[in-house]
């Protein structure tokens, strides 16, 4: 798969298939699960979708040598806890969105309880999944270790709790109708979304601008899942620090140019287009990058982290053509 001329069909033709067979062969779950709760896992796991987060552990453990299969039930976790936090993120408390990858969200097409439980169920299994499928033992308990702590409330939970509370403008920001811009205004500063490491408290500076707010919510809330599934694809196939060290700094970048991609395209596309609704950060008053930097500049800054992203694995060689083509991807579907 590493060559020049790869592209984005090349990948999901190659792994897509892969991915959701196992995805399908671990949640054919044993008697002891509702029927109804069983059926509301797969409707939402198995749903049409790009696949990007397995894609990424199964790209990292290629990069650094290794083969896919050992990586395999790393990816299945990571998509389980990705469909997971969408379950959540849709239910009325949250985003109350009732459209998701083209069809009803999970808590429309059965009930908000069924869903809530069905989330609930996704979580367990992607740990139970690492737990008992990756070896040697001490890698899979790294990599439950690494897992947990990226959607903890350091990270992916922290990061939707502050986007709940402080990505509406926290009230009073004033938006531009016409461009989408809205003031810089300041808020109290988080920093603990740094890094795959202790959560641990740090002292508040009085200030910090409502863009760095905004990043601090988006690599929690989005990339710490992306650097997450490139640090298990990695660990797995016996990676060295330096790897993981790369790695990294390309995911916490694509996972900055993947959210301002979503947010460019809740401007620009159609719900026909992204399978789900469009135009709600608008309607919200939410804080995103088009709201701070305006649609050009948005654009220009994703281009930007995408280039980076691509030159922090410029090291791997051709090795890493696969996850250059997938950096490459995320920043097109918005243009």
């Amino acid at each position: 798969m590493q060559n020049a001329t790869l592209s984005i069909a090349d990948i999901a033709q190659s792994l897509g298939p892969q991915i959701d067979a196992a995805l399908d062969a671990r949640t054919q779950l044993g008697d002891g699960c509702p029927t109804r709760l069983r059926e509301a896992m797969r409707y939402s796991l198995l749903s049409p979708g790009k696949r990007i987060r397995p894609m990424l552990v199964l790209l990292a453990a290629g990069a650094c040598g290794g083969e896919i299969e050992p990586a395999m039930p790393a990816a299945c976790a990571v998509e389980m806890i990705h469909a997971y936090s969408l379950i959540h993120d849709d239910l009325p408390a949250m985003d109350d969105d009732d459209l998701r990858r083209g069809r009803a969200t999970c808590h429309k097409a059965f009930d908000e309880a069924t869903a809530i439980l069905a989330g609930d169920a996704l979580l367990p299994l992607a740990f139970e999944i690492l737990a008992r499928q990756i070896e040697p033992p001490a890698t899979a308990v790294a990599c439950c270790a690494a897992l947990a702590h990226a959607v903890g409330a350091c990270n992916m939970a922290g990061g939707q709790a502050d986007d709940m509370e402080g990505g509406s403008g926290r009230g009073d920001i004033k938006g531009d109708k016409e461009t989408g811009r809205q003031g810089d205004k300041e808020f109290a500063e988080d920093t603990s979304f740094l890094s795959l490491s202790p959560c641990l408290p740090v002292s508040p500076s009085p200030h910090i601008s409502a863009l760095r707010l905004l990043e601090s919510i988006h690599h929690r809330k989005t990339g710490a899942l992306i650097r997450v599934s490139l640090r298990l694809g990695a660990m797995v196939v016996g990676a060295n620090a330096e790897q993981l060290a790369a790695l990294d700094d390309y995911g916490r970048r694509l996972g900055l140019a993947f959210q301002i991609t979503d947010d460019l395209l809740d401007v620009r596309s159609t719900e026909v287009e992204m399978g789900k609704r469009v135009g709600k950060d608008a309607r919200r008053m939410k804080l995103t990058f088009p709201a701070i930097l305006g649609l050009d500049q948005s654009t220009q800054h994703a281009r930007q982290l995408v280039s980076e992203a691509c030159r922090a694995v410029a090291g791997f060689g051709p090795q890493a053509d696969g996850l250059r083509t997938l950096a490459q991807y995320v920043l097109e579907r918005s243009l």
